[in-house]
C-alpha cells in the first residue's frame, strides 16, 4: 500500500480571488473548478510541476472568515519548494508578493518567508541536495 498527502484545504474569502492570487500571482496551475451548488465550488490548484494540491475553500461562517490567513497560527506552515529559487523569488517580487525578509542560507538550503494575499506565511525554499 502507498499513501501520500494529496491535498490541503486552504480558506480564502472568495473563490475567484483565490484563483487570481494562486494562479496569477504565484504561478500555480488551476486543476479543477467545478460548481457544487450556487454557493460552493470545488477549486483545486497546485504549484507547476506537481506536489501537494490546495483546495481553495471559500470561508462561509464567521469562524472560518476569522481563520483566513491564520490556519498556521501565525507560523510558517506552507512550504513552496523550488529548484530555481532566484528566478522564482524575482518573479514573485515582480508579481507583488510580500517577502518578510531577504533570502538567507540555512543548513538545509536557501529560504525566504513570504505572505500570500490572505496572510498565510510560507517559505520559498530551495533545499540542498541530500
Amino acid at each position: 500500500m502507498t499513501r501520500h498527502l494529496g491535498k490541503l484545504s486552504l480558506l480564502v474569502p472568495e473563490y475567484d480571488a483565490g484563483i487570481a492570487h494562486y494562479v496569477g500571482d504565484l504561478g500555480f496551475e488551476l486543476l479543477e473548478d467545478t460548481p457544487l451548488s450556487p454557493t460552493k465550488r470545488w477549486v483545486v490548484v497546485r504549484p507547476e510541476g506537481g506536489g501537494v494540491a490546495l483546495i481553495l475553500a471559500r470561508a462561509a461562517t464567521p469562524e472560518q472568515k476569522a481563520a483566513i490567513g491564520q490556519q498556521g497560527g501565525g507560523r510558517v506552515w506552507l512550504f513552496l519548494e523550488s529548484d530555481s529559487f532566484d528566478a522564482d523569488y524575482a518573479r514573485m517580487k515582480t508579481a507583488g508578493i510580500h517577502f518578510e525578509e531577504d533570502p538567507r542560507q540555512e543548513p538545509y538550503g536557501k529560504v525566504a518567508v513570504f505572505r500570500d494575499a490572505f496572510g498565510n506565511r510560507w517559505d520559498l525554499l530551495e533545499t540542498k541536495p541530500a
